[in-house]
């Protein structure tokens, strides 16, 4: 297979792939001659390197499964077999071989196809599949709706080893019992997103280095063949007892353990072994537990030697790009990683924990500093929090720093291990409010109002000051207890640095005593109410804009302040249900507070592919539609103050 050079990039509409563009499903791929099958695997990589350095998306993980995909469509009959992506990364080639070449001219964009599988987007996509170490599950409950409505066809979850650093996989394989129509393909590329770490990581490594089994087999094998009459069914019999084989040589495998008939490690870049291995095993009853070993980059020297750097790329992406998930230089995760550490250096309580996300939220600076208060614990968010209550109850001050959209998984945790006892720590929230690329699933907009019902004090800073000086004052001695503070993907806002930090929990930012509307909001959406409020102004509407830093719980001056104003818009990136702005509704009205209160929030939960400002538009959360929200009640108020005839 070729090695496709920088210099060989372009738009993916200048790549020539006539094999690729004549497969419009899965049947069409299995009319395709078997010797002519490296040549499309070939073509997939060049389309999916052109394609994808233009538009963004999941690169190297992509470029490790072409052959494994492959082989998988050529022996299974999908929608009836269904194929269940764990995390979903490493969806392209199916969705390629599935007819759908044409949407990757808008891959996550808005209105185009989606990053991650979509049972709303095709037949062939069995479940959605943002989060890790979910496949196992829905692939067991999957498999025991066919057995109970008699429905034929395997279904086959493909899991990549950082998922096996969840817990999710573990409880699913003890729940396996004799489902012969189950299998699992283990996509062993030794990466997550960046290096796999902790016991399952070694394990598998030992699978994949241990020699002994494959030279027995390949010289058995090898001379059985060529010995006259005997030589062949010989050979026959040494393949029905190679289990055994394999089991003396390993001492058997913890999959073999769990009720898995294991096969591997393979090369999974051998298409047409996969294609005949998974022939073999489809033709017995499973459960099937089928060990491949990828490269993740495959055919791009760029990602292959810096897979994690690659996992994902940005849109326009020339040359050496760095990955999304890999925090920038100028970040809110970058400044939040240095002040850890700078606080680290002072105080030697101070412990970090992250879940697969080193770089992602900047705790490589952390990692490298001080790596025995550092801990990496994998896929693991619920163990994360859970960990991270036991160090607090000895007097350890964890800080665990983990996206939004993930630390949903560890709402139970949250509620039971850390705020029945009030231990402290701290919730570094990265990627909280809107994300773009990777839609519905990666949202950062729940937090705020699963926290708060759990009565943690959030902050939510708007600058990089803001996040040096309220992370170094929950650190210290005078807090206690659970605490959050979130901040978004990317970096600050030109019109937000200059607000700089007052310390205060609040902050009237424009407007004098005349106005009667006032215009609240919190972190990076501070930016389009300041926006709003000189639209009303040069509207004739004079108006205030607060920027709250302590979102959670409310202080009593801040409510005073905020009481007397006719007219209050609060605007956030988070549910409108159970949000911050439904709270301070509530709170108003208990007060007494009988003015007119528009609430701004995120009204669906289900957010499609888009840029951050394409969002906002839809949700009616960019400044435009602020301004007139306000405008539109001022009327309303008008109208009600109008004597009746």
């Amino acid at each position: 297979m070729s090695r496709l050079q920088p210099a060989q990039r372009g738009a993916s509409n200048a790549v020539d792939t006539p094999l690729l563009d004549s497969i419009t499903g899965p049947e069409a791929l299995k009319r395709l001659p078997e010797e002519q099958l490296p040549l499309l695997c070939d073509e997939i990589r060049r389309f999916l390197i052109a394609s994808v350095l233009r538009t963004g998306g999941h690169l190297a993980s992509n470029l490790g499964t072409v052959e494994l995909t492959v082989a998988l469509h050529r022996v299974l009959h999908s929608p009836q077999d269904k194929l269940v992506f764990d995390v979903g990364h490493q969806c392209y080639t199916h969705k390629l071989l599935t007819g759908r070449k044409a949407g990757f001219a808008h891959l996550r964009q808005k209105d185009g196809i989606s990053g991650f599988p979509s049972p709303r987007e095709s037949a062939h996509d069995a479940f959605v599949a943002g989060h890790g170490n979910t496949a196992l599950s829905l692939a067991i409950g999957m498999a025991w709706a066919k057995k109970l409505r008699h429905e034929p066809g395997w279904v086959v979850a493909i899991i990549g080893d950082g998922a096996f650093t969840g817990g999710m996989i573990y409880e699913g394989m003890n729940n396996i019992a004799a489902l012969d129509n189950l299998m699992v393909v283990l996509n062993d590329n030794g990466m997550s997103i960046s290096k796999n770490v902790g016991a399952m990581a070694r394990y598998l490594t030992h699978l994949r280095a241990s020699p002994g089994y494959f030279r027995v087999n390949r010289h058995l094998s090898g001379a059985l063949s060529r010995v006259p009459l005997v030589g062949l069914p010989a050979q026959r019999f040494f393949s029905r007892t190679k289990a055994l084989v394999r089991r003396a040589m390993y001492d058997s495998t913890m999959f073999e353990n769990m009720g898995f008939q294991y096969m591997g490690p393979l090369d999974g870049h051998k298409v047409l072994e996969l294609e005949q291995t998974l022939r073999n095993l489809t033709a017995r009853g499973g459960p099937l537990f089928l060990h491949v070993v990828t490269t993740k980059g495959k055919g791009y020297p760029p990602a292959e030697q810096n897979p994690g750097e690659f996992h994902g790329v940005s849109a326009g992406s020339q040359g050496y790009v760095p990955d999304p998930e890999v925090a920038a230089p100028a970040s809110f995760s970058t400044v939040f990683g240095k002040a850890l550490c700078a606080a680290a250096a002072a105080d030697g309580k101070i412990c970090a924990i992250t879940a697969a996300m080193k770089y992602g939220t900047g705790l490589q600076f952390f990692g490298h500093a001080y790596r025995e208060r550092f801990f990496d614990v994998g896929m693991a968010e619920q163990h994360a929090v859970t960990f991270a209550a036991g160090l607090a109850s000895q007097g350890m001050t964890p800080v665990a720093a983990i996206y939004s959209t993930f630390l949903q998984r560890a709402y139970d945790q949250i509620i039971h291990d850390v705020c029945l006892l009030r231990v402290k720590v701290i919730f570094a929230i990265d990627r909280a409010g809107l994300v773009p690329a990777d839609g519905e699933t990666h949202q950062g907009v729940y937090d705020p109002a699963f926290l708060s019902e759990a009565d943690v004090p959030i902050y939510s800073p708007s600058n990089y000051a803001e996040l040096r000086y309220w992370l170094a004052q929950l650190l210290g001695p005078g807090c206690s207890g659970p605490q959050a503070i979130r901040y978004p993907r990317g970096g600050e806002a030109e019109a937000l640095a200059q607000s700089g930090c007052t310390g205060r929990a609040y902050d009237f930012l424009t407007g004098g005593p005349k106005a009667r509307a006032v215009l609240v909001s919190y972190g990076s959406e501070v930016e389009d109410a300041l926006e709003a409020g000189r639209l009303l102004q040069a509207a004739g509407v004079e108006n205030r804009v607060c920027k709250l830093v302590k979102i959670f719980p409310f202080t009593e001056e801040f409510l005073r302040d905020i009481i007397g104003f006719d007219t209050i818009l609060f605007a956030e990136e988070c549910v409108a249900a159970g949000g911050i702005g439904q709270q301070l509704a509530a709170r108003l009205s208990e007060a007494g507070w009988r003015g007119r209160f528009i609430h701004r929030a995120v009204d669906c939960a289900r957010l499609t592919h888009a840029t951050v400002p394409e969002l906002k538009a839809a949700l009616g959360l960019d400044a435009a539609s602020l301004a007139q929200a306000v405008l539109e009640g001022a009327a309303d108020t008008a109208k009600e103050k109008e004597p009746t005839t």
